[in-house]
């Protein structure tokens, strides 16, 4: 017969532990791939730098892939900071394109995932680039609308358009600022928001 009984506090405290165990390997790994980036190695290998076996990691992850996607999602969960919405999409890229510049090992891992994402026989990074993608064109585009509202964005553009724009202008820099630490992003994205600038942007 069906119950709503709680599960035994036995069972509830090991998921509990589960979950903390989880945690901290994933707080680990942030550590590490922020220093290293996301050269191609194995997982045992990279088990063994985080300080776990390679059986710890598969059983929380399952895949080197799959531990790529968290390690990016939590480390980008935890630099997100509460925004204005007065900011232009422009001016949330450069603030993060500033605050990315110290954390160059978690750049490269992301670089990483995108790319893998457009290749065969990768449906973690698949998955995670696409909804990545689809989130923030949408968010940005609800700024640019607000935007336009206040007059800091010209009228006349599209908000979808300006948003995959602008976009694809803070990746491109990005992976450009990986190869040469010498381009400057700053210049190139106040350039981009120079030319989407409204009347009210003065």
């Amino acid at each position: 017969m069906p119950t709503d009984a709680a599960p035994p506090a036995r069972a509830r405290g090991t998921y509990a532990k589960g979950v903390a165990r989880r945690q901290e390997i994933l707080d680990r790994a942030i550590e590490v791939f922020a220093k290293r980036g996301s050269d191609r190695t194995s997982l045992r290998a990279i088990a063994q730098e985080v300080g776990v076996t390679h059986a710890a990691l598969t059983h929380y992850f399952g895949s080197l892939e799959e531990l790529l996607v968290e390690v990016y999602r939590e480390s980008a969960r935890r630099g997100r900071d509460v925004q204005s919405p007065d900011l232009t999409p422009v001016e949330l890229m450069t603030n993060s394109a500033r605050i990315n510049r110290e954390v160059a090992g978690l750049v490269q891992l992301y670089s990483t995932l995108v790319a893998a994402a457009l290749e065969e026989g990768h449906p973690a990074a698949r998955e995670f680039a696409t909804v990545r993608f689809a989130e923030l064109r949408a968010s940005l585009a609800a700024r640019v609308r607000h935007n336009q509202s206040t007059g800091r964005i010209r009228a006349d553009v599209d908000p979808h358009a300006v948003a995959a724009l602008v976009i694809a202008a803070s990746d491109g820099l990005q992976t450009q600022w990986l190869l040469d630490p010498g381009v400057d992003q700053d210049a190139a994205l106040s350039l981009l928001d120079a030319l989407l600038a409204g009347p009210g942007s003065a």
